[in-house]
């Protein structure tokens, strides 16, 4: 009787053990049905937990939705479909949604192209909206994923972001409805977004429309549009950032495209430690270093590098009445830089600090030693 009720209660432990792995490994609390090679739809409800020993196939829009949670443990890949509409294919996080990105240097998420030659705009990218403060409105739509975004909860939390490679994102609707590499929609500043590696973007790299989230190691290489955007109020900073292969600009920053000179809360943007590097031919940075653009509002710049190869203006100067009054005003500066020798011309930021032996993201134009797990 006693080897008996043994043997059961070592079936009934295994069992259990059984069910507590498949869970997580797979949805958890959540009603959603998580299929392997046929990653889309709308999770409704709980947590979904990916399986970092699987290669995901994202086949259509995966939206997250208020109040569910996704997980996607370090080591886990997820790849676009090879056939389907390349514009179909995103990841997006609604309002009152969380999604955490748990890489490691070790082990980063990935995201990518799913197609035998990659390329840029293979797909869309990955959209996070979220409940902080847009000079736009308090509920405005995105531009790509048709998300709600924007309130009045600058502190609001997304998620985490850390160590995540993303690339051959940027599908394009049209030359004015278009993915990034990765997009804050209204983020709020109890997101944690660290060590994002954006790659062969069709359009931006990161762009980040208002809120108030902040950044730190961001590696931004072949972007097709700009590299680093912000606009419409954006309230944070973004710490250790390299630009490399920049087809219009390194950072295009502005504070609002219809009311430049009245939209609040105005732009206000900090840029520490940053390396913008034009690439190779291909690359022609036409609009500069920094565009500085519709407004402009308040950017400070801490220690930054351009390298030689940039066109000779520095920044690119809207000439709205907006923009104007910001750099008249001293809110436009740039402190402690170094600047490569084609660059001439200086006009628009205000400058202070050493002129040169500023490392930028840390290694001048070379890629910094944080970022050696993109590698």
């Amino acid at each position: 009787m006693k080897k008996s009720l043994f043997a059961m209660a070592a079936i009934l432990g295994l069992a259990l053990t059984s069910c507590s792995s498949d869970d997580n490994n797979n949805t958890n609390n959540s009603s959603f049905v998580l299929k392997v090679d046929d990653l889309k739809g709308e999770i409704k409800d709980g947590t979904v937990t990916l399986d970092p020993t699987q290669t995901y196939t994202l086949t259509g829009g995966l939206i997250v939705k208020g109040g569910a949670t996704l997980v996607i443990p370090a080591g886990t890949v997820i790849k676009s479909s090879a056939t389907a509409e390349s514009t179909s294919l995103y990841i997006a996080v609604e309002r009152n949604a969380k999604i955490n990105i748990n890489g490691t240097a070790a082990k980063p998420v990935v995201m990518t192209s799913g197609k035998a030659s990659p390329a840029q705009s293979d797909w869309g990218g990955l959209i996070i909206a979220g409940n902080a403060k847009v000079n736009t409105g308090d509920n405005g739509t995105s531009e790509v994923g048709s998300l709600s975004y924007g309130g009045n909860d600058n502190a609001d939390s997304s998620g985490n972001i850390n160590f995540l490679k993303i690339s051959y994102t940027g599908s394009k609707y049209t030359s004015e409805k278009e993915y990034n590499g990765v997009s804050f929609f209204g983020v709020g500043s109890g997101t944690i977004v660290s060590d994002i590696y954006t790659f062969e973007s069709g359009d931006d790299g990161i762009e980040f429309f208002g809120g108030a989230v902040n950044a730190t190691n961001l590696v931004i290489v072949n972007s097709y549009d700009d590299s680093l955007d912000f606009a419409d109020g954006w309230q944070g900073t973004a710490t250790n950032v390299y630009i490399k292969g920049v087809t219009k600009a390194g950072v295009e920053g502005s504070t609002n495209a219809k009311d430049p000179s009245g939209a609040t809360p105005m732009t206000n943007a900090k840029i520490n430690n940053i390396s913008i590097v034009k690439g190779d031919v291909a690359f022609l940075a036409d609009e500069k270093a920094i565009n500085y653009k519709e407004g402009g509002g308040k950017q400070a710049y801490t220690n930054l590098y351009v390298a030689d190869g940039m066109p000779a203006a520095l920044a690119k100067l809207s000439t709205d009445a907006g923009a104007t009054a910001n750099i008249a005003a001293g809110n436009f500066t740039i402190t402690n830089y170094t600047f490569g020798a084609s660059i001439t011309d200086f006009t628009g930021p205000k400058l202070s600090g050493t002129t040169t032996g500023a490392t930028g993201a840390g290694a001048g134009a070379d890629l910094p030693t944080w970022a050696n797990w993109t590698k």
